[in-house]
This record gives structure tokens, sequence and C-alpha cells, in this order.
């Protein structure tokens, strides 16, 4: 599934060590590598090495990337006319759903990280929102252009959309979902979502009750 791709692409920035841009860094490239050296802290940390640890350092990472995304206005954006239907419960739990779901595309990326390196190129902003352009360094394939776009809201600017070599995160599952809810019902979506986070996962230990 690409959007599974974009997803990894993007969490795969979380977990790759930066290296300065030409250009003065400003707020927004700033707020964002300084989660990233948290990130990157974690998963080089000996304490949080071996097997018995892996649970304890998805849940680190998963806070530290919890702080950099706008969970709400992603989950609004991908389901678009369709979130103006729900009710506030329901949109509570499409938001943890979906977060879910985009949180199994870096579990096993977790344990390939070998020091991989981003490149912060610019940002450029605009008010409240904001985009930041970055180069994943890679050392066989080529370089991945990723831009973050990002809003601003209490002073901290919070991620709302990832593009990967010009394909959007958010356009792609939108039409994904778009295509779930007008085939079938919004019902089969969210139980389609559900199968896929419950699905067992070979970097989870799934004998836990």
């Amino acid at each position: 599934m690409k959007s599974a791709y974009l997803s990894g692409i993007a969490i795969l920035f979380f977990i790759a060590a930066g290296i300065s841009s030409a250009s003065p860094a400003g707020e927004l490239t700033e707020q964002i590598r300084q989660t990233t050296d948290k990130i990157i802290s974690v998963l080089n940390d000996p304490c949080m090495k071996g097997p018995d640890k892996k649970e304890e350092k998805i849940n680190l990472i998963r806070e530290l990337v919890y702080t950099l995304f706008d969970r709400e206005g992603v989950s609004r954006r991908v389901l678009a006319r369709q979130w103006r239907k729900l009710n506030d419960q329901e949109k509570k739990d499409f938001i943890l759903l979906f977060s879910k779901l985009l949180e199994q595309t870096y579990i096993d990326r977790i344990d390939n990280y070998s020091g991989q390196q981003v490149a912060y190129i610019g940002e450029k902003i605009d008010g409240k929102y904001g985009i930041l352009k970055t180069k994943i360094l890679s050392k066989n394939d080529k370089d991945i252009i990723v831009f973050y776009k990002a809003i601003k809201k209490n002073s901290k600017w919070l991620i709302y959309d990832v593009s990967v070599e010009g394909v959007s995160l958010v356009n792609n599952y939108r039409t994904q979902f778009q295509s779930i809810i007008m085939q079938s019902s919004y019902d089969n979506l969210i139980e389609t979502l559900k199968a896929k986070v419950n699905k067992p996962h070979p970097g989870k230990d799934n004998t836990k009750g």
C-alpha cells in the first residue's frame, strides 16, 4: 500500500540524524530538529537495547512523535466531508484509530535504524502556516525529498501533512478512505482500519492480553 510506504518515509525522517543546512534554521526547523534529536537519543540509549525494552522504547518514541503532529488536523483532512458528519466521540475514536494505523508503519523501522541522515534544506512561513523542506540522504538509492506542512497552534508548530517526492500522505489516505465510504459506508471504513490495526504484527508481542 502506497500510504504505508509514505508513512514509513515520513517517520524515517524522525529517526534520521539531522545535519545542518546552508541557510540559518528558523523556528519550525529548530522545533522539529529538537524533537528529532530526542528520538535519536532514545534509539541510541544503551538502557533501551534488547527485546525486553522494545515496548518501552516504542512508547517513548510514540510520545515524541505525537508532540509533532496535529493529529486532529490530519484526521480532519483525510476524512474531508465525512469529518463534519461525525459527532465529538466519533471524531475522538477516529483520531485514536488513525494514529494507531500510522504508528504501525514505524514500529519495524525502529529496529532498522542505522544512522540515516536528513538534511534540513529550508523553511517557508506564511502566517500561521509553514513548510519545511528536507532531504533524506541514502547510501544506496537516490536521496528522497520530503516536505512537511505545519500549522502554528498556541506558539507551537504541528505537522498536518507530509509529501514524499510530490505525493501527499493526506491526499493518498483521503482517496482510499473516500473510495471505501462511497462504495460501502463509513462504518465499513472503521471496521477495515480496526482489522489492520488489530492484525498480528511481527514486530510486536501479540501474546499479551
